[in-house]
């Protein structure tokens, strides 16, 4: 079975063109890192929330029913990228640094939310960012769905990532 993963994503940016979150019997495993550098790491991951435009205006003047909408979704995205190890299977738990999570809005019917997650380790904080951000646009719909249920949340994405053997990234718009 291992083989067979492994044939199928050959030429694929992996050490050898293996699957390295599979073991010899091509089963799922945790990567170990203990011999990889630590390195300072930066993720950022942004996402959308679509609603209405009256959504949008309740929630910038602070009338959304169940209080806050950006406070406690910035509280439940900080909360998140510190436990994506226990949400992500094959995550490592990490030492965060830092997380930070800023909010824009096109003025009538999006709501854009970025989260940049810092560490100093051996694994990056990608799926950390990513992990982030989905749980702030969740918690704003949770927030919300009294006054709409149909928002529409992403596209989710990894906007950029620093640091580690791999280099950096940055996605093209």
């Amino acid at each position: 079975m291992s083989n067979q993963h492994n044939q199928e994503y050959e030429g694929l940016p992996t050490p050898a063109g293996k699957l390295t979150h599979f073991n010899e019997q091509g089963r799922a495993r945790m990567v170990d890192i203990s011999d990889k550098e630590s390195t300072s790491r930066t993720a950022i991951a942004v996402t959308t929330v679509q609603m209405l435009p009256a959504t949008l205006a309740a929630i910038k003047a602070g009338q959304v029913g169940k209080g806050d909408v950006l406070a406690v979704a910035q509280v439940a995205g900080i909360q998140a990228a510190k436990r994506t190890s226990d949400w992500i299977p094959m995550c490592h738990p990490l030492p965060l640094t830092g997380v930070n999570i800023t909010f824009g809005d096109n003025d009538h019917d999006e709501l854009h939310i970025e989260v940049q997650v810092k560490t100093e380790g051996k694994t990056g904080v990608e799926m950390e960012a990513l992990t982030a951000a989905s749980a702030v646009a969740l918690t704003v719909y949770d927030m919300c769905k009294a006054l709409q249920k149909d928002m529409v949340i992403g596209p989710t994405m990894l906007l950029s990532k620093s640091g580690g053997k791999n280099g950096d990234f940055k996605r093209n718009e």
